[in-house]
């Protein structure tokens, strides 16, 4: 949902999720990426694809 421009409060709301739920998610996956923003995020899904 992000990926496709979404707010985190519009992909909360989407998944039925808090705000903080989705922000407290996406700070895993920076760091699991080793990423500190959406834009670094999308540059990196879009260098790789597939895991």
């Amino acid at each position: 949902m992000l990926g496709s421009g979404r707010t985190t409060k519009e992909a909360a709301a989407g998944l039925f999720l808090s705000p903080k739920t989705v922000e407290y998610h996406l700070r895993h996956v920076y760091i699991k990426l080793g990423v500190r923003s959406r834009a670094e995020l999308a540059t990196h899904l879009l260098a790789h694809p597939d895991p």
